[in-house]
Order: C-alpha cells, then sequence, then structure tokens
C-alpha cells in the first residue's frame, strides 16, 4: 500500500478496507486482519492501524469479537455508501463545483 502525504494514515488505511469491502475482497462476516498482522503486511505501526479500526468500528463497518478478531460487518457495504454519499455530497460537489467557476466551466453546458 502506497501512502498519500497529504492525508493521515490512518484514515487512508481505513479508506482502503472501505474499498476493499466494496469491491467484494472482503466480505460480511468475513474475518480481517488482526491489528498487529495489517500492520505488518503495510509496514506501519500497530496503534495506527488500531486507530484505523476504531473508526470503522465507530460507523459499524467492523466489529470485534473479543478474543476471536475483527469481522466486516453484515451491514458495512450500506455504511460505507452512507458514510460516502455524505462526503460526497457535503465536500466533493461543492469543491468540483467551485473549481469549474474557477476555470469559467458552464456546468448547465454539460448537464
Amino acid at each position: 500500500m502506497e501512502f498519500d502525504s497529504n492525508k493521515p494514515i490512518y484514515i487512508q488505511i481505513a479508506d482502503n478496507i472501505c474499498e476493499k469491502i466494496l469491491s467484494g475482497e472482503m466480505t460480511p462476516g468475513s474475518r480481517i486482519p488482526s491489528v498487529r498482522e495489517w500492520g505488518a503486511k503495510i509496514g506501519v505501526n500497530p496503534n495506527t492501524v488500531a486507530r484505523s479500526y476504531e473508526i470503522l468500528t465507530n460507523k459499524s463497518v467492523i466489529y470485534n469479537q473479543r478474543g476471536i478478531g475483527f469481522f466486516v460487518s453484515d451491514n458495512a457495504i450500506s455504511a460505507i455508501q452512507e458514510s460516502e454519499l455524505d462526503k460526497f455530497i457535503k465536500e466533493e460537489i461543492p469543491a468540483f463545483i467551485n473549481r469549474a467557476k474557477l476555470l469559467g466551466i458552464d456546468l448547465k453546458e454539460y448537464i
């Protein structure tokens, strides 16, 4: 995994896991690597991975079965889609519209 220096690593890890879930690489109910396993695999401190897992747990994307590990929740896909849609509407669309205005693009022409 290559990291973008403009975005915190723990967020990039969480985003990567979400992408794997949406693409079907990780499926609801499946076990995901432990914090230590994931950290070793991508070359980051396990505490960074733990922070990512905490974010994903709070969003109900994954859950922890004490003593067994972390698993993809049954409603992970809908939780990710809801979160991403909210981010898209609140952040990406306004940024796109602003950029288009700065470049003098008439969006009505393209719609």
